[in-house]
């Protein structure tokens, strides 16, 4: 009975684990593709600023493949840089980027972060 008792704790804590392991694994997958939808808005936005300089967004829904992300904003020139910001959600995973790039024609990207929120 002991030996049985044993098996059955040993047996379950593995089972556990490695649900748990799997559901990290698949939030993890979710945030990738959330990550993946936000930076094709922020291509999607740089192309838009390099065709008309004056592109100021908002556009609430860019179609990418079956899914979809947003450009939240396009900052008018600030200084020789405009701030564009970014936000997909896939699943239940958020992610908002918000990129400075320069003004066109250069488009260079000052820099690149994930916001919590905006």
């Amino acid at each position: 009975i002991a030996l049985t008792l044993i098996l059955l704790v040993v047996t379950v804590t593995l089972n556990r684990s490695g649900f748990l392991t799997r559901s990290a694994l698949l939030e993890s997958e979710y945030k990738e593709r959330s990550s993946a939808l936000a930076e094709a808005c922020v291509d999607t936005a740089l192309l838009k600023l390099a065709n008309d300089p004056n592109y100021a967004g908002p556009d609430p829904f860019i179609a990418v493949g079956n899914d979809s992300c947003s450009i939240l904003s396009v900052s008018l020139p600030s200084g020789g840089e405009q701030t564009i910001r970014t936000k997909a959600i896939f699943q239940e995973a958020t992610t908002n980027l918000q990129v400075i790039a320069k003004v066109p024609p250069d488009l260079s990207i000052v820099s690149w972060n994930e916001i919590p929120n905006f």
